[in-house]
Order: structure tokens, then sequence, then C-alpha cells
């Protein structure tokens, strides 16, 4: 049986590179990391995971992005995959969008760019301890970005 992966989506591959770095940093081997610069890519990745019967549990998502925003996509990923964790990074927090995704998608937790590695180690480890105790989280943050 394949790793549960974590999936971080940002346009700029910098990000996706810091954010792969530090993630393996943090959980070793525990996880599977996909990177995607879109968020039709992301799509793509998702089905392919899906197919195989990996589970997808966590997503790191930035906010802005060309084509479908962060908070449209996190919408769409939820309506298939309700019970994956998602996480928006954003450096240009759109309230409204951060609002809609917290009702729409049960956003887990938004951060500033640039973010703090401790404490998106500390989202996720939280996210996650939810996640397998109950595999049918609620929402346990509202924080705004």
């Amino acid at each position: 049986m394949s790793k549960p992966v974590i999936l971080c989506v940002d346009d700029e591959a910098v990000v996706l590179d810091s954010l792969k770095i530090q993630l393996k940093n943090a959980f070793r081997d525990s996880y599977g990391y996909e990177m995607a610069e879109s968020s039709e890519e992301a799509w793509e990745i998702l089905e392919e995971l899906s197919e195989e019967n990996t589970d997808i549990v966590v997503i790191v998502s930035d906010w802005l992005m060309p084509g479908v925003k962060g908070d449209e996509f996190l919408i769409k990923v939820h309506q298939k995959f309700p019970h994956v964790l998602k996480i928006m990074l954003t450096g240009q927090a759109d309230l409204e969008a951060v609002q809609k995704v917290i009702k729409q998608a049960s956003l887990y937790r938004c951060l500033d760019k640039p973010w703090n590695s401790e404490e998106l180690i500390a989202t996720i480890q939280s996210g996650l301890k939810d996640y397998q105790s109950s595999h049918n989280y609620e929402q346990t943050s509202g924080d705004l970005c």
C-alpha cells in the first residue's frame, strides 16, 4: 500500500521547493509529497492518486494563482474529497475568499506568506491528528490570514 500524500499547490516553483524541503525535514518518509504549479495540474494529480487508491491527507494551496484561484480549487476538492485537510497560504489575503472557503470547504487554516515553517508544520500535525482520530474532522480553526 502506498503512503498517504501531502499535495502542495503554488504557481511559484521556489515556493514549492521550499515547502517540499520543510515537509520532508519534518515528516521524513511518513508521507509522499506531490507538487503542482497550478490548480489544473493539482487536480490531475488528485485524480491519479484517487484512481490508485492513495490517500490524500493534506493540501497546502496558494490563494492567488493564474486561472483557478486557491479558494475555488479547495471548494472543488472538498466536493470530491471532503476529508482532506485543507490549508491555504497567501500573501494577498482576500477576506471574502477566505471566509468563503472556510464555509464551503472546511478550510482548516489560512497562513500568511511568508509563512513560518514551525507554524506550518504544527498546523499540519494538529490537523492530521484530528484527521487520523476521526477521519471526519470538524473545522478547528477559523483563523483568517
